[in-house]
């Protein structure tokens, strides 16, 4: 089923997605992120892929200033972390004040998380007291920026939120527990965002070369950019190679007809330069 958020900003040219990690656990390297290498997956195997992301702490300032810079884009973010009822959880007061909208408790959120909590007595083989102070401190999950919508967690019930922002920017709430988030993800991309999903097939070709600087290279690569529209130029430049040493991977990608013109005018590009030249390449 595919949901629509009515979006008026919403904008017809393919959006960046964007990726912002919250918590200090990463930043000191209590743990390391798992989240962009699932995001580039997830996105890669829909043939999108990933333009930025942001690591930031839990301080609630940084994290404001963050999400305001991504509702005002007119990016799709997944954030990551800091949307739970604990002291260092800051993230839904936060973006309540990137909007400047007030916080309040979802209905459907407050429907869900009692659901869990009737559950999770069940399983206890207690009774469910729902006016117990801890029952009551866990509806902060479900307070949310005003006019927020709901992303389902098959996990355990708690839910994320969705927001956008007057910059045409989508930011999308998960957990910062793997088990919970990269579902919630991938729901969210299946159900808002198939009509942006490249199903063309999708091709690399690129050439390693020897003794050149990517300055010296740069013209070129701005000329293949201008020249062929849709395909993107690449450089990779390596100093320490196990089997080439110091040298620059140069290529195209885009789709198959489009680097099919763009790679031999690529070559072309490089024959007056006298180069040494290495493997060619093709990843699809």
């Amino acid at each position: 089923m595919t949901h629509t958020l009515h979006n008026p900003h919403i904008h017809e040219t393919r959006p960046e997605f964007g990726l912002i990690i919250v918590g200090d656990e990463i930043l000191s390297g209590k743990r390391a992120d798992k989240h962009m290498p699932k995001a580039i997956e997830l996105l890669n195997a829909r043939g999108l892929s990933l333009d930025w992301a942001d690591y930031v702490g839990d301080s609630p300032e940084r994290i404001t200033r963050t999400l305001a810079r991504a509702f005002e884009s007119n990016s799709i973010v997944f954030s990551c972390g800091g949307i739970g009822a604990t002291p260092d959880d800051h993230t839904r007061q936060c973006a309540g004040k990137a909007l400047g909208l007030d916080i309040v408790l979802h209905r459907e959120a407050e429907a869900l998380i009692r659901e869990r909590m009737q559950d999770t007595a069940k399983e206890q083989g207690v009774p469910y007291e729902p006016d117990r102070h801890d029952n009551v401190h866990r509806l902060n999950m479900g307070v949310f920026p005003v006019g927020a919508h709901i992303i389902p967690n098959p996990y355990n019930k708690i839910p994320g939120f969705t927001c956008h922002g007057s910059g045409g920017g989508a930011v999308h709430f998960v957990p910062g527990f793997p088990v919970m988030a990269w579902p919630m993800m991938e729901w969210v991309l299946d159900s808002y965002y198939p009509h942006l999903f490249q199903h063309a097939a999708w091709i690399e070709k690129s050439i390693v070369i020897y003794g050149s600087m990517e300055a010296t290279l740069t013209p070129l690569m701005e000329a293949l950019e201008r020249d062929f529209s849709g395909v993107k130029v690449f450089s990779l430049p390596s100093v320490d190679h196990p089997e080439h040493g110091r040298h620059i991977e140069l290529g195209v990608k885009g789709e198959p007809d489009k680097v099919a013109l763009a790679y031999p005018a690529m070559l072309a590009g490089l024959q007056p330069f006298g180069l040494k030249f290495g493997p060619e390449l093709v990843r699809q």
